[in-house]
């Protein structure tokens, strides 16, 4: 019941402002995704992964597109479509 009273309590507070939502989101997740994209640039270790030319091809211009898709988007220009990877 306490969770309830909280939920509602936090419903009342007043909505930050876009530009603080949008810094703050910002922030947070552009610090996530070049943590993410590190992890990716680990799996190029060929002491701990075996993987192909091919492979190390795919990922990149998977990564690329999705960079380039970002950029369209802050210039207005297209929407994003849904991306599945897989080797």
């Amino acid at each position: 019941m306490a969770n309830r009273q909280n939920k509602k309590s936090a419903k009342t507070i007043a909505p930050r402002d876009p530009r603080e939502r949008f810094v703050s989101l910002a922030n947070s997740r552009v610090t996530t995704a070049i943590h993410h994209i590190r992890l990716v640039g680990n799996l190029a270790n060929k002491k701990n992964y075996q993987y192909g030319t091919d492979d190390a091809t795919k990922i990149m211009r998977t990564l690329q597109r999705e960079v380039d898709e970002l950029k369209a988007k802050f210039k207005g220009e297209k929407k994003s479509d849904s991306t599945i990877f897989s080797l």
